[in-house]
C-alpha cells in the first residue's frame, strides 16, 4: 500500500487531507496527517480577543471534527524528515515511511529572537495578540488600562497575515474611542517597512486611515533589543521608540523540525518552487502555506488557493503526468478598519491591490481598497465560512488564479504618510 504523510493539520494541512481522501482511493493508498495539538484554531480570530469582540471559545474547535474518518491521524511532535530515506521520525518514537509527503508545518513566533522581549515583561507589558494564550492576556490587560504609550512592532518580515498590524491598531483606536479615553492613549505602528503596507497603492490608502485617525508611524525600524527597565525598544542603529503598552509582532520563523532535518533557510521555511508547490530539493515533497518560502502572503486566502493548485499537481504526479497547475500568488484579505467596516485586498505576485469592485466585476459586493460596511461583514462572516467549507476542503466559487476583472488601475505617485522622527541616541 502507498503512504501519502501530511504534516501538519492546521489550514493548509486539514484542507489537504479533506480534498485527497475524496480522490484517492483508500484500498490503495493510506493517508496519514501528524500534529502535536489536539484543538484546532481559527487564526484570524484571534486579532478580535485583547477587544473583547471574540472571546476563546470563539476561535477553537476539536482538530477531528474535521477528519475524514478513513485517515490515520498520529498527534505527536515531529523530530526530524529524513528526506533521503522517505522517512519522518516522529517524537513518540514513531517512524512513518511515505511515497509522498506534504509539509503543512506552518510558522510561529519566536519572541526569544529578540534581545529582552521575553523577558520580564512578557505578558505584562509586552503581548502578541498571535498565540491564543497571549490574545487572552492582552484583553486581560485591555479591561483596566487606562492609557499611555501604545506601540505596535513588527520585528522583521515576513509574518502571518501581514495586514493583520494594521487591523489591530484601526481596532484599537476604535476601542479607546468607545472607552471615552482615546485622547489618552498615543498608538504608533513601529515597521521594518518604508510605508504602512507593502504594495504602493494599498500603502498609500492605508497610511491615509492611519493619518485620518491619528496613529503615528515610525518606518524602517528594525528593532535590536528591549529595555525592560526603560520601557523602549531600540533598533539596530540606535533609534528608541518608549512604551507603556508593548504590542510585539516578534520575528516569525518556520517549525524547528524543518531546521532539524536540514530543509529550510535560515527562517525554517522550505524552499518551494512558487509556482507548482513541489520542494525545491526533492520531488516527492510538496510545501503548502506558511511553511513556504514563497514571495506571497503567509494567510489564510493563500492556503486556500494554493491548495486547488496543490492538489491538481499532486493528482497528476501520481498518474505519472505533468504538473499543469500554477500557482499565480494570490492573496485576498479583508481589514478591518474599525466602527464596524473594513477593506478589501486582491493581488497576487505581479498584481498589487487596487481598487475596484469584488468578485463580480462593477457590482461585488465587494469594495476593493475601500472602506465598507460590507466588506466588515464579509470578514466576520468568513468565520462561518472557514468552519463548515474551507477546511473541509470543499469547493468554493474563488478562483485560485487571480482575476483583473473588476480592478481599476489608479493614475496615482504612491506616497509616504508622515513619518515620526526619531532621536538617535
Amino acid at each position: 500500500m502507498k503512504r501519502l504523510v501530511i504534516l501538519g493539520a492546521g489550514t493548509a494541512g486539514t484542507m489537504m487531507l479533506n480534498k485527497l481522501s475524496k480522490a484517492l482511493d483508500p484500498k490503495e493508498w493510506k493517508l496519514t496527517i501528524v500534529d502535536k495539538e489536539e484543538e484546532h484554531y481559527y487564526q484570524p480570530g484571534f486579532l478580535f480577543i485583547p477587544f473583547g469582540i471574540y472571546d476563546k471559545k470563539d476561535v477553537i474547535k476539536p482538530k477531528k471534527k474535521f477528519f475524514p474518518k478513513e485517515a490515520e491521524v498520529i498527534y505527536s511532535a515531529i523530530d526530524r524528515i529524513d528526506a533521503e530515506q522517505n522517512k519522518v521520525h516522529l517524537d513518540n518514537g514513531q517512524t512513518l515511511y511515505y511515497n509522498y509527503l506534504i509539509i503543512a508545518t506552518g510558522t510561529e513566533i519566536c519572541p526569544d529572537e529578540i534581545e529582552g522581549m521575553n523577558e520580564d515583561l512578557w505578558h505584562k507589558s509586552i503581548f502578541d495578540f498571535y498565540t491564543v494564550e497571549g490574545a487572552v492576556a492582552l484583553a486581560e490587560f485591555l479591561k483596566d488600562w487606562e492609557g499611555g504609550k501604545m506601540v505596535l512592532n513588527i520585528a522583521e518580515m515576513p509574518i502571518k497575515c501581514p495586514v493583520a498590524p494594521l487591523e489591530f491598531v484601526f481596532l484599537a483606536d476604535d476601542f479607546f474611542k468607545k472607552k471615552g479615553i482615546r485622547n489618552k492613549v498615543d498608538i504608533t505602528l513601529v515597521t521594518p517597512l518604508d510605508a504602512a503596507f507593502t504594495k504602493p497603492v494599498a500603502a498609500k490608502s492605508l497610511g491615509g486611515f492611519l493619518d485620518e485617525k491619528g496613529i503615528n508611524l515610525v518606518t524602517e525600524f528594525n528593532i535590536g533589543r528591549v529595555d525592560n527597565e526603560q520601557k523602549k525598544i531600540i533598533s539596530w542603529d540606535e533609534r528608541e521608540v518608549d512604551f507603556d503598552l508593548l504590542v510585539a509582532i516578534p520575528t516569525n520563523m518556520g517549525s524547528k523540525a524543518i531546521e532539524r532535518s536540514g530543509l529550510g533557510d535560515e527562517l525554517n521555511f522550505v524552499p518551494t518552487n512558487k509556482h507548482t508547490l513541489q520542494s525545491e530539493a526533492h520531488e516527492n515533497i510538496f510545501v503548502i502555506g506558511d511553511a513556504t518560502n514563497l514571495p506571497s502572503s503567509k494567510a489564510g486566502s493563500v492556503a486556500h488557493f494554493e491548495s486547488e493548485v496543490l492538489f491538481e499537481n499532486l493528482m497528476s504526479v501520481i498518474h505519472g503526468e505533468p504538473m499543469k497547475q500554477m500557482f499565480d500568488g494570490h492573496a485576498n484579505c479583508f481589514i478591518e478598519s474599525g466602527n464596524g467596516k473594513g477593506l478589501l485586498i486582491d493581488f497576487n505576485y505581479d498584481v498589487e491591490p487596487l481598487p475596484g469592485k469584488f468578485p463580480i466585476p462593477g457590482v461585488g459586493p465587494f469594495s476593493l481598497l475601500k472602506e465598507t460596511r460590507m466588506n466588515h461583514l464579509g470578514k466576520v462572516g468568513f468565520k462561518w465560512l472557514y468552519w463548515n467549507a474551507l477546511i473541509k476542503g470543499r469547493e468554493l466559487p474563488l478562483e485560485s488564479q487571480m482575476s483583473m476583472a473588476g480592478k481599476e488601475m489608479p493614475d496615482i505617485e504612491p506616497q509616504k504618510t508622515k513619518t515620526l522622527h526619531l532621536n538617535h541616541h
